[in-house]
This record gives structure tokens, C-alpha cells and sequence, in this order.
């Protein structure tokens, strides 16, 4: 790990003693449960300031004042679980996380508990629990699945008032024009902070194309 790449993430970001060392916990967290659970790709762990934790934080950024988040496929808890350890000093903060891998689930119940995170952890697939979610300010989903997928998933939120967050890589804008033949949406392309080619769709409000 670079101490470099760890202390400049941490600086852009503004991050509390108390919150870099709960993220401190998170990453050992996640080597540790590397060895027995493939929880991300292995070469990434190196680049994990970079590639996960500040991937992840500036979500925060560009929704700061969202309180209720539901991260679908949470996996290792990017974002889902980094977001609440970084927000868990501010009133009313709390993370939904759904997975429905079992020892996905045991990774993120244990690191949030050593952590602090403000999260609610769901063994459940995400057709089984988004329907019966209310007040969700942001829902969001990383490396999980394709946009028009996303959309289908989050149908019940985004269309009551819910903003939707969905870091997505290079084929960002061909993912929007195979959505746009099922969905009509509000949306925009927001650049990465972490990768040049990547951007964050944001979704302001969705319905279904007329057949």
C-alpha cells in the first residue's frame, strides 16, 4: 500500500483522525478476508486507496447532503459500507447494503461492527427488498450490472423521488443508449475523480418506454 496515495486520498476528501483510522480497519478488513473470500479483484488491493476507497468516497461529493443510501450488490462494501464509515458522524447517516452472498454478508456485519459504519446488512436478493424500501435518498450499485438491469432494480425508488448513483467504466455512454430503448430517464454523466474514462451516472427520475 502507498502511504502517499492513502494520506492524499484521505486530504481530498477531508477525512476525521477517527474516520481514517476506521478505514484503516476497513482495508485490513478487506486483505484479510481477501485470503479466504475472492471480495475484489486481486490486483486492485495495491491501488485500494485509489481504486476502491476514494472511488467510492466521492459519491459523497456529489450527494452531501443525502442521509438514507441503499447499495445494491454491496460485495465488499464499495460503496455502500466505505460511505457509511465516512458518514457516520453526520445526524441520521445510514447505509442499506444488500447481498446476497452469505459470506459476503458475514465480511460486511463483522468490519461494520468493528468500524462503527451506521448500515443495515441484507442476506436477501435485491428483488426481495427494494420493493419494501421508503425515504431512500440515493440508491447506488458499482460493478454489479448493466444500466438498463440497474434501472429495472431500482424502478420502485426512482420513480418515487430517490436520486440513483451508478459508477460506471468506459461503455458508460453505450450502457445509456441500450437503457434509453427501454426507459425514459432524467440523468447526466458526471466525470470520475479516480479514472479518466469513467463516469457516475446520476438519475433524477425514470419511467418505462411506451411499448
Amino acid at each position: 500500500m502507498s502511504t502517499d496515495l492513502r494520506s492524499r486520498v484521505l486530504n481530498e476528501h477531508n477525512v476525521s483522525r477517527e474516520t481514517a483510522q476506521a478505514l484503516d480497519l476497513y482495508v485490513a478488513q478487506l486483505t484479510r478476508w481477501q485470503t479466504v473470500k475472492n471480495l475484489v479483484g486481486p490486483a486492485t488491493l495495491a491501488e485500494v486507496w485509489q481504486r476502491h476507497v476514494a472511488d467510492a468516497l466521492q459519491l459523497l461529493t456529489i450527494a452531501p447532503e443525502a442521509r438514507r443510501w441503499l447499495d445494491l450488490g454491496s460485495g465488499a462494501g464499495i460503496p455502500g459500507l466505505i460511505l457509511a464509515i465516512a458518514g457516520r458522524g453526520r445526524s441520521g447517516f445510514h447505509v442499506e447494503l444488500v447481498e446476497s452472498n452469505a459470506r459476503k454478508c458475514a465480511f460486511l456485519s463483522e468490519t461494520a461492527r468493528l468500524t462503527g459504519a451506521p448500515v443495515t446488512v441484507h442476506n436477501a436478493r435485491i428483488e426481495a427488498v427494494i420493493g419494501h424500501r421508503s425515504g431512500i435518498d440515493i440508491v447506488c450499485a458499482r460493478a454489479l450490472a448493466p444500466l438498463t438491469q440497474l434501472l429495472a432494480w431500482s424502478e420502485p425508488l426512482l420513480t418515487s423521488g430517490t436520486v440513483g448513483l451508478f459508477p460506471k467504466g468506459r461503455d458508460a455512454a453505450a450502457e445509456l443508449t441500450e437503457a434509453e430503448d427501454a426507459w425514459t430517464f432524467t440523468r447526466d454523466l458526471i466525470p470520475s475523480r479516480t479514472d479518466s474514462q469513467a463516469r457516475i451516472v446520476r438519475v433524477t427520475s425514470l419511467s418505462r418506454v411506451d411499448p
